[in-house]
């Protein structure tokens, strides 16, 4: 239990350098002159590294074990990442540090999910899986308000600085507190290293999945971890307190949407419709901001909620695919489905960041967000239609 809180509190600096430069937007554009093209690129890269590294970390969970793979990919990268992003002086420096926070997170949730997948019955893993996401969003909490404030009394250098310590003290108690689960029966014969990831992927049951795995949190973090930002200031003239005050009520929504999924595929005897309803109530939030892309900052704050409750289905759609993957592949599958998932996103950023700049400079200040929230539609709800071709789990009974 103690390495599950360890690595809890891994996942927490996990979610948090995934969101925090929502609130950094205003130093980091007069500070460092960023753009909205770099900031966008700075996010992506942080996703796109975390995405291309769950490949080595699926072989490693699989071969050495989450308690080595966790603790020296956190140390290494996310720590020594913190470090750089509170001397940059340039925008690449960002971009950089950002990459690195990445691929040091890359393994803290899919070892949590690695110790539940082989210590604990099937039936429990969607329960486990959300409530880890749910804690561990607390993450996107500090990075809200809390931060702000911090940054505000001490300077955004100087709380950097501390994190880096505090992701160095985490890797630590990783390292001397979380214990190997033993190894399954059976042998792995052809599907040892990544040879297993083209087994999984020739699991045709595992296809329509994808997609919305892919797209379902791409909404709910790139408005949390860096459009909320740039919108609140651009169309409302929010400061940094006013952003970190909204993001602060998607963050907390976003935690009890991770709650909420967790029990209800047992509740409903379903994972696929309850995944299906929630993410279509997120797409009808998008829709209205689509539509109504300045519905004044209570509207808007409204909004934030609904997609940050209903866009939090991420555990419930892990443990959907998981009831697939055969148990020798375990550390490849659940790092396979999350490189989908974290991949997606990071495409998403660098997409949207596309998508604002074209829209922005005719018309109103609300116009760039209002394509932003129409490609969220788009690709939200393809994908969500592709997942409803998908076989549906029904929860194991025990």
């Amino acid at each position: 239990m103690a390495g599950i809180a360890a690595l809890a509190i891994g996942y927490v600096l996990s979610q948090f350098y995934r969101s925090f430069m929502a609130v950094l937007t205003p130093a980091l554009t007069t500070e460092i002159g960023m753009s909205k093209a770099e900031l966008s690129a700075a996010s992506g890269a942080w996703f796109i590294a975390f995405a291309l590294a769950q490949f080595a970390v699926g072989v490693s969970l699989d071969r050495f074990g989450p308690r080595r793979t966790a603790s020296l990919m956190l140390a290494a990268g996310a720590g020594l990442g913190a470090f750089l992003f509170a001397l940059a002086t340039s925008p690449w420096m960002i971009i950089a540090a950002m990459a690195l926070i990445g691929i040091g997170c890359a393994p803290v949730l899919m070892g949590s999910l690695f110790i539940f997948a082989r210590s604990y019955s099937p039936a429990r893993f969607a329960v486990l899986a959300s409530w880890m996401v749910a804690f561990g969003t607390a993450g996107n909490v500090i990075g809200a308000s809390p931060l702000a404030s911090a940054a505000e009394a001490f300077g955004w250098r100087p709380v950097m600085a501390g994190l880096g310590v505090f992701t160095l003290l985490t890797a630590l108690a990783v390292a001397l507190l979380v214990r190997d689960p033993a190894e399954p029966g059976g042998s792995s014969g052809p599907s040892s290293g990544f040879a297993g990831y083209r087994e999984l992927l020739r699991l045709r049951v595992l296809w329509p999945i994808i997609p919305l795995t892919m797209l379902n949190y791409a909404p709910t973090s790139g408005i949390r971890g860096l459009w909320a930002g740039p919108y609140l200031a651009e169309v409302y003239g929010a400061d940094a307190i006013v952003i970190g005050q909204v993001t602060l009520f998607m963050a907390l929504a976003m935690v009890a949407g991770s709650f909420l999924y967790g029990p209800l595929d047992t509740i409903f005897r379903t994972r696929k419709w309850v995944a299906a309803g929630g993410n279509a109530m997120s797409l009808l939030a998008l829709v209205y901001l689509t539509l109504v892309p300045v519905p004044g900052i209570v509207g808007t704050t409204v909004l934030f909620v609904i997609v940050g409750l209903c866009g939090s289905s991420y555990g419930l759609l892990m443990a959907h695919a998981r009831a697939f993957v055969p148990a020798h592949l375990t550390g490849r599958g659940v790092t396979l489905m999350n490189f989908f998932a974290i991949g997606g996103v990071g495409a998403m950023q660098f997409a949207t960041g596309g998508v604002v700049t074209a829209a922005s400079g005719a018309g109103s200040p609300g116009s760039g967000y209002a394509a932003l929230f129409g490609f969220y539609v788009l690709t939200l709800g393809a994908s969500l239609l592709v997942y409803l071709l998908a076989r549906d789990a029904k929860p194991e009974t025990t």
